[in-house]
C-alpha cells in the first residue's frame, strides 16, 4: 500500500557555488541530492544528478559527480528498475542522469519543458536525447496513490515538488523550492505569523506553501541541503 512507501536519499556529488552567487564573501560547497521513492507500483527517481557541461560551466561550478548507477546500486536498485523520473526542474545539476534512463517516462511541468527548450537554460543533450519521453503536467497531479506532484515556482517558473504519504506522515521532496531547510523554516514561520494575525510588517512567503503545509508534512527534504526540516512539535 502507499503507506508502506519508503524514501531513500541518493548522494550524487557536489559543486562549488562561487561567491558571486552566495550573497557573501566566500564560495559555498553544496551537495547534489536525489531521492528514490519505493512504492507498491515501482520506483520513482526524483532528480538524477549533475550532467556533463561545457568547459565554462565546469570551471564556474567545479562539480564532482557520483555516478547515478553507483548511487542506485548502494540503495539496492538499478537503472532498469526505475519506473518514473520526476525532475524538480531541468537545470543541468538536476537532470544530468536523464539520458541514462531513455524510455523511462519523465514527469515535468509543461512550462518547465518549454522554458528549457527555449535555450540558454540547460544543455541540449540532457534534454532531448534518444529515448527521451516526457509526460507534461499542467499543475498538480496525483501520479500514483499517495504521491502528488505540486507546482512550487520560484527558482524556476516550472519548478515542482513531490509529496509522498508514508505510514508516519507525509514527506515533501522539495528540490530547490528552497535552497536550505532554514529558508523553509523562515517561510513557514512567516506563514504562521500571518495566520496568527500578527500585525505587519511581516516577510512574504511563497503562496504555494499553503498547499504543501496542507499535507501536514513530517519531513521536508531538499536538493542542495542535507538538513531535514521537521515540525517543531515533533
Amino acid at each position: 500500500m502507499a503507506n508502506d512507501t519508503a524514501v531513500r536519499r541518493l548522494d550524487l556529488g557536489y559543486f562549488v557555488r562561487p561567491a558571486s552567487e552566495t550573497g557573501g564573501p566566500r564560495p559555498r560547497v553544496e551537495p547534489v541530492l536525489a531521492y528514490l521513492v519505493r512504492h507498491e507500483r515501482g520506483l520513482i527517481l526524483f532528480d538524477t544528478g549533475i550532467g556533463a557541461a561545457d568547459p565554462e560551466t565546469e570551471a564556474h561550478y567545479r562539480p564532482r559527480r557520483r555516478a547515478l548507477p553507483e548511487a542506485l546500486s548502494a540503495a539496492g536498485a538499478a537503472l532498469a528498475d526505475v519506473s518514473l523520473v520526476v525532475n524538480c526542474h531541468l537545470h543541468f545539476d538536476h537532470c544530468g542522469g536523464n539520458p541514462l534512463l531513455g524510455g523511462t517516462p519523465i514527469l515535468v511541468q509543461d512550462v518547465e519543458l518549454a522554458t528549457a527548450r527555449g535555450g540558454d537554460y540547460t544543455f541540449d543533450e540532457l534534454l532531448d536525447f534518444p529515448g527521451a519521453g516526457y509526460e507534461e503536467l499542467t499543475g498538480e497531479a496525483e501520479i500514483w496513490p499517495g504521491v502528488h506532484i505540486i507546482p512550487t515556482p520560484g527558482h524556476t517558473d516550472g519548478h515542482q515538488s513531490l509529496a509522498v504519504r508514508q505510514s508516519d506522515g507525509t514527506v515533501i521532496l522539495a528540490g530547490q523550492a528552497h535552497d536550505f531547510a532554514s529558508e523553509f523554516t523562515s517561510d513557514h514561520l512567516a506563514r504562521t505569523a500571518a495566520l496568527d494575525g500578527m500585525a505587519p510588517p511581516l516577510p512574504p512567503y511563497r503562496p504555494w506553501l499553503d498547499r504543501l503545509i496542507g499535507f501536514d508534512p513530517r519531513r521536508v527534504l531538499f536538493a542542495h541541503d542535507c538538513a531535514v526540516w521537521e515540525p517543531s512539535g515533533g
